[in-house]
C-alpha cells in the first residue's frame, strides 16, 4: 500500500510539475494562438484598370460591389433586416435562414451596390464584403478584342490577358480581430490599402469602331458569309484604329483579324510586284502574252477572270492576271521571291499585343514545289491574317516601311502619370518611296478601271486591291468546293493616305468576287468615317474633291435633260470640301455661272439601316454624329432646311 501511495505521489507531482511548465513556461504560446484563433485575414481587391479610346472614351471600367455575409446570431433587427433582404431579392431559403437566431454564419448569393443595400449594412450582424465587378464593352465586336473578367477578377482573353499585369493592380491586406460577440474590427496598424491597376489608353476610335462591326454585320448577313474580318489602321504610325471579327461558327472567339489566317490571292501580287520594280526586272508598260485567259504550267491550267490575248504589267495589276503575274515572278529567283514576302512581314507575328496572335505561314525554298513560285505569285500556299495583309500595305501608303502595329497607346497610373507611350517602331524598309509611288498609282487605277470599281468613291480617290481566293477545306488537305474569301485593301485617300482599309468576308453566297463585295463595304465604311468625324481623319490633310461641278456639266451635256440633271445634282451632292462645310453646287448643262445651295432640307432617313442613313445625310450635305436609341431618327428631325454643313444626330438602333 505505501509503494502504491508513494507511486500516486511522484504521479501527481509529475502532472502538478507539468501544469506549471505550462502555465509558466508556455503561456506566451498559447496566448499567441489564442489570438489567431480570434483573428481572419482578408484580401483587399484592387480596383482594375479602365481600358480608354484614343479620344478618352471609357470602353471597359469596374465598379466596386459588395457582398454580404450574416451571423444570425448577432443580429438585433431581425424582422427589418428579413424585409430588406427581400426587397434586394435574396433567396427566400438564404432569408429563412438569416432568420434562425441559432446560426452562426450565413454567406448571401449575389453582389449589391452599395446604394442598394444601404440599409443592410447598418445593421448588427452583417458583414459586407468588398468585391470589384467588370463592366462588360458595349458591343461583341470589343467584346471579342478587349476579352472579358471572369467573377473571381481573372482576365479572360484579349486585350485584358495580355495587359493583366498592369490592369489588376495589387491588392491590399486587412486582419480583421474577433472582438465581444463575434463583431469584426481592423486595426489601422494591420491595414495595406489595395493599389489600383493602371489605364489602359487603346489605339481605337470608339467611332469608327462601332462604324466598322456595324458594317461588318451587315455584309455578313446581307450576303450570307461565314464570318469576316475588318481592319482600319494608319499607315504612318502603325496605330489600329478599328478591328471588328465576326464568325458564325459556335466555337469562334476572340479577334480572328489577329489569330486565324487565310489565304489572300490576289491581294499579295502587289508585294511580287513591288519586289519586280525594285530590282529593276520589268517596266509598267513592258507586256507578256496572256492567251486569251488559258494557260498550263507543268501540267496545271492556269485561268484569268479578265480574258485577253496581251497586258502590260500595269494592266496585268489593273485587271489581276494570273497568267500575266505568274510570268512576270518568273523573272525573281525563288530566293528573291521568299525574301521580298519574308520581309513584308508574311510568316512572322506582328508582336501586337494579344494573345495566340498567329504568325501565319511562309514556307522557305527547300520545302517549295515546281509550282510554288507561281502558286505564290497569285497568293496561294501562303496563309496571312488581316493584320499582317493590313501592314504590309501600309508600306506601300507610308512610302516603303513597314512598322510594327500599336494597338496601346498610354498606360497611366492612378495620378495620371504616363507609364507607358506607344512609339512609331520601323520594322524594317520593304521598298523604296519611288516604287511605293508607283504602286500607289497603279493600285489606283485598280479602283478607277480595274477588278474593284466597286469601292470607287466619287468624293476621293481611293487605291486598293481585290482578291478572291478559294478557301482551305477544313481537312486542311485541298481546297472545299465552291467555297471562297472575298477581299478588299484600301488606301484612303489615293494621294495622301490617312488609313489602310481592309475587309475579308468568308464563304459569301452568291457572287464571290473580291472588287464586287468586299470592296463596296470598304467604300461603305469610309463613307461614315468621313461623315462620322470623330478624329480618326485629319481633314486639313484630305484633297479637295474629285469631281468638280464643270465635270458633271460637261457629262450631262451628252444626256438627256432629265439625266442631265440627275448627274449634275449627284455629282455636286457628293463633293465635300476638306475642313469646311459640305457645299451643294447646281447647275444647268450650259455653261453658266454656279449656284450655290446654302441649305437644304434633312432627308428622311427613319427605317433606313444606319449605313444607308448615314450615306443619305452625307450625300445631303450633311455631317453625321452618331448616337444609340431605340429606333432610326434625326435630330433636327427630317425636312427640316439647314445650311449645307451642318451637323445632324442620328440615333440608329444597334
Amino acid at each position: 500500500m505505501g509503494v502504491v501511495h508513494g507511486a500516486f505521489v511522484l504521479f501527481a507531482s509529475a502532472l502538478l510539475v507539468r501544469a506549471a511548465w505550462v502555465q509558466l513556461g508556455q503561456a506566451d504560446r498559447w496566448r499567441q494562438r489564442a489570438a489567431r484563433q480570434q483573428e481572419v485575414q482578408t484580401e483587399i481587391p484592387a480596383m482594375r484598370g479602365a481600358i480608354l479610346d484614343a479620344e478618352g472614351r471609357v470602353l471597359v471600367d469596374s465598379r466596386q460591389l459588395v457582398r454580404l455575409d450574416v451571423a444570425p446570431n448577432e443580429v438585433k433587427q431581425r424582422p427589418e433586416l428579413l424585409a430588406a433582404l427581400r426587397r434586394v431579392k435574396v433567396p427566400e431559403d438564404f432569408v429563412r435562414r438569416v432568420a434562425d437566431p441559432k446560426r452562426k454564419w450565413v454567406e448571401l448569393p449575389g453582389r449589391f451596390l452599395s446604394s442598394d443595400v444601404e440599409d443592410v449594412l447598418k445593421m448588427r450582424g452583417v458583414h459586407p464584403r468588398p468585391v470589384l465587378e467588370r463592366v462588360p464593352p458595349a458591343t461583341d465586336g470589343l467584346r471579342r478584342l478587349l476579352g472579358t473578367v471572369d467573377r473571381e477578377g481573372r482576365a479572360v482573353g484579349g486585350i485584358e490577358s495580355a495587359l493583366d499585369g498592369a490592369l489588376r493592380g495589387t491588392p491590399g491586406r486587412t486582419v480583421l480581430v474577433k472582438v465581444g460577440r463575434g463583431v469584426l474590427q481592423s486595426p489601422e496598424e494591420r491595414y495595406e490599402a489595395p493599389v489600383a491597376g493602371r489605364t489602359a489608353v487603346l489605339t481605337l476610335h470608339e467611332g469608327l469602331q462601332d462604324i466598322a462591326e456595324r458594317a461588318l454585320a451587315d455584309a455578313v448577313q446581307s450576303m450570307h458569309a461565314q464570318g469576316g474580318d475588318i481592319v482600319v489602321l494608319d499607315p504612318h504610325t502603325g496605330e489600329i484604329r478599328a478591328l471588328a471579327s465576326r464568325r458564325a461558327r459556335a466555337d469562334a472567339s476572340g479577334a480572328t483579324a489577329l489569330t486565324e489566317p487565310y489565304e489572300p490571292g490576289s491581294t499579295l501580287k502587289p508585294f511580287v510586284a513591288a519586289a519586280l520594280l525594285e530590282r529593276g526586272r520589268v517596266s509598267l508598260d513592258e507586256v507578256v502574252n496572256t492567251y486569251n485567259g488559258t494557260w498550263k504550267l507543268n501540267g496545271r491550267t492556269i485561268t484569268d477572270v479578265h480574258r485577253a490575248p496581251s497586258m502590260s504589267f500595269a494592266e496585268v495589276i489593273r485587271q489581276s492576271s494570273n497568267i500575266g503575274m505568274v510570268q512576270f515572278a518568273e523573272r525573281l529567283a525563288p530566293g528573291e521571291q521568299y525574301e521580298a514576302l519574308r520581309d513584308a512581314g508574311f510568316g512572322m507575328a506582328t508582336g501586337v499585343p494579344y494573345p495566340s496572335e498567329s504568325s501565319g505561314r511562309l514556307r522557305p525554298v527547300a520545302q517549295w514545289s515546281g509550282v510554288s513560285q507561281a502558286s505564290l505569285a497569285m497568293g496561294y500556299e501562303i496563309a496571312v491574317t488581316p493584320l499582317q495583309l493590313a501592314l504590309a500595305y501600309g508600306a506601300i501608303a507610308n512610302g516603303g516601311e513597314l512598322l510594327e502595329p500599336a494597338l496601346v497607346k498610354e498606360l497611366r497610373s492612378v495620378d495620371g502619370t504616363v507609364t507607358y507611350r506607344a512609339r512609331r517602331r520601323v520594322v524594317r524598309r520593304i521598298m523604296s518611296e519611288e516604287t511605293a509611288k508607283v504602286m500607289r498609282g497603279l493600285l489606283r487605277e485598280v479602283v478607277s478601271s480595274g477588278t474593284a470599281k466597286g469601292a470607287n468613291m466619287s468624293t476621293y480617290e481611293l487605291a486598293g486591291k481585290s482578291g478572291t481566293a478559294r478557301r482551305v477545306s477544313s481537312t486542311g488537305t485541298g481546297y472545299e468546293e465552291g467555297s471562297y474569301t472575298a477581299s478588299f485593301v484600301g488606301l484612303f485617300p489615293a494621294e495622301d493616305p490617312q488609313l489602310v482599309v481592309l475587309v475579308k468576308l468568308d464563304d459569301p453566297e452568291g457572287a464571290y468576287y473580291g472588287g464586287r463585295i468586299a470592296a463596296p463595304v470598304t467604300k461603305a465604311v469610309l463613307e461614315m468615317a468621313i461623315a462620322a468625324r470623330d478624329g480618326a481623319l485629319d481633314d486639313r490633310r484630305l484633297p479637295g474633291p474629285r469631281i468638280q461641278l464643270a465635270d458633271a456639266q460637261a457629262e450631262a451635256a451628252e444626256t438627256t435633260a432629265v439625266e442631265a440633271e440627275r448627274a449634275a445634282e449627284e455629282a455636286a451632292a457628293e463633293a465635300l470640301q476638306p475642313n469646311a462645310p459640305y457645299v451643294v453646287e447646281l447647275g444647268a448643262p450650259a455653261p453658266a455661272p454656279k449656284r450655290v445651295v446654302t441649305a437644304r432640307p434633312v432627308p428622311d432617313v427613319r427605317g433606313l439601316p444606319t449605313r444607308r442613313a448615314v450615306h443619305e445625310l452625307h450625300k445631303a450635305g450633311f455631317r453625321v454624329r452618331l448616337s444609340r436609341g431605340d429606333r432610326t431618327e434625326t435630330s433636327p428631325s427630317a425636312g427640316t432646311v439647314l445650311p449645307a454643313g451642318s451637323t445632324i444626330r442620328l440615333v440608329a438602333q444597334e
